[in-house]
């Protein structure tokens, strides 16, 4: 118990690790990118992502999700399923590249089409690196992709400042995004010792497709609706637009994906062991609950308090229209922290039906809110997503009552407490806006007084939690610091 206990933390240690690191870097990066270029070419960029993003799913969901989920996965296993991936990214960037011109019509922008054919190489290497990740996930080699994710991401961005200061306007976000996913893969590739093998098995392939492919249909269904507001907003609007909208998101999605990517990257593949247990289930679903809505909760809002501020600071006030799309948006990634702490649980259990019959039902919610929204403004679309992804929580929550007996109520007493604490700590620091401070100092004043009030509000109520993440930091500290 012990020695899987230590792999857990060490998991979270070195995922946590190599997320805020590879971000962090991602992330100054997308900064100085952001001050060269002009918003219509991040724009650009984000209407071709939206079809490769979608691509991509069919070639890294479901083959991953099945060798991770499945106990006793062989080498047979894993180069079936390389085998499956890879041939079926060939052909998907085959249908990409010759439909360019058609994708090129419906934007009415003929510059898509180069960077069509080129960003779209993405989705091969994607395949590869995908399998890579499944054996590291089984065998919770996080700290393995720690060098991966530095290496790429630092080149990678590297190649794509350089690109920018040079004058190549939209092609140092596609160089950069293509060398980002070619690094990692190829630096993965000396970090792991597993290799395709030339074996081949159609029966082990359909016996893990018979769970992968709910799983991919699934994330397919998710991704798809997902991207469908990004391309609807570029066909109504414009790349501008669309950029102001995904310059919002970018930073509650970096919050999210180093917190509660993290938590769901090194959990899945622990709680798949207890697939046939459901009160341990039940019980790690719990803590994951827990944590990452202690974390998340506070970030959200005060991001969406200091949204301003951080925006002038950062991006310089050419991006201030991004700013509402950030605040509103920071809300809506609260809601989905549950709904992924619970689709874990459901996916990790081995119901893979259950999830795709989520996909199938939420569906329609989230076409009735962005169809109605779309002709109004992009604000509107903003305004939906919060709408939409309250009832998908709601939604997602619904399954778990049967599948590890994890109700509305034992939900709700888990992350309410949290969720009001968070929005105490917004409505004290909010004040601090009308004083029209320096952003540095303002920004500063709401970390300090949001940090007191939450924790301290924490503490008085006895919050599970930071009891948890205290003893969490003690013991990273200890391991690896001190020794």
């Amino acid at each position: 118990m012990n020695k899987k206990k230590d792999s857990v933390f060490s998991g979270f240690f070195w995922k946590f690790n190599e997320q805020i690191t590879g971000q962090l870097v991602s992330f100054v990066v997308s900064i100085i990118l952001a001050r060269i270029l002009a918003p219509k070419e991040y724009g650009i960029v984000a209407l071709v992502n939206v079809f490769i993003v979608i691509m991509e799913v069919f070639v890294t969901t479901g083959f991953s999700s099945a060798l991770i989920q499945k106990k006793n996965a062989t080498r047979l296993d894993f180069s079936t399923l390389f085998y499956c991936s890879f041939i079926f990214s060939i052909i998907l960037y085959g249908i990409t590249f010759f439909c360019s011109g058609l994708i090129a019509r419906f934007y009415h922008n003929e510059m898509l089409i180069p960077v069509i054919k080129i960003l779209s190489l993405r989705i091969p290497i994607s395949a590869f690196n995908s399998i890579q990740m499944a054996y590291v996930s089984r065998h919770m080699a996080f700290k393995k992709i720690f060098a991966s994710t530095t290496i790429a991401t630092i080149f990678s961005g590297i190649l794509g400042i350089a690109l920018a200061y040079m004058g190549f306007g939209v092609w140092a976000l596609v160089w950069q995004g293509l060398t980002s996913a070619l690094f990692q893969t190829i630096v993965l590739f000396f970090q792991i010792p597993w290799r395709p093998y030339f074996e081949f098995s159609i029966s082990e392939a359909k016996v893990l497709m018979n769970y992968g492919w709910k799983v991919l249909a699934a994330n397919f269904l998710g991704t798809f609706f997902l991207q469908f507001r990004s391309l609807i907003i570029g066909r109504f609007y414009n790349a501008a637009d669309l950029a102001y909208y995904n310059r919002g998101s970018r930073f509650p999605e970096l919050i999210s994906n180093n917190v509660d990517g993290t938590i769901s990257s090194v959990l899945f593949p622990v709680l798949s062991q207890y697939s046939d247990n459901p009160n341990k289930l039940k019980d790690l679903t719990r803590q994951s609950m827990r944590m990452s809505s202690f974390v998340i909760f506070p970030l959200m809002f005060g991001l969406a308090v200091a949204a301003k501020p951080i925006t002038i600071l950062l991006l310089t006030r050419k991006w201030l229209p991004s700013v509402p799309f950030m605040q509103f948006l920071c809300i809506a990634f609260c809601f989905s922290t549950i709904s992924n702490a619970n689709m874990q649980a459901i996916k990790a259990s081995g119901r893979s039906d259950v999830l795709l019959e989520l996909e199938v039902l939420k569906k329609p919610v989230y076409l009735i809110f962005i169809l109605s929204s779309i002709k109004i403004s992009v604000i509107a679309v903003a305004i939906s997503m919060v709408l939409n992804n309250f009832v998908e929580m709601l939604i997602d929550v619904l399954p778990n009552k049967k599948v590890i007996n994890y109700s509305y109520s034992e939900q709700l007493k888990d992350i309410v407490p949290t969720f009001i604490l968070a929005v105490i700590m917004a409505l004290c620091i909010f004040p601090i806006s009308f004083l029209h401070l320096n952003p540095i100092l303002e920004i500063i004043l709401d970390l300090i007084i949001g940090a007191f009030v939450y924790l301290g509000g924490a503490y008085l109520l006895g919050l599970q939690s930071l009891l948890y993440l205290f003893n969490y930091l003690k013991v990273i500290v200890y391991r690896y610091i001190i020794s």
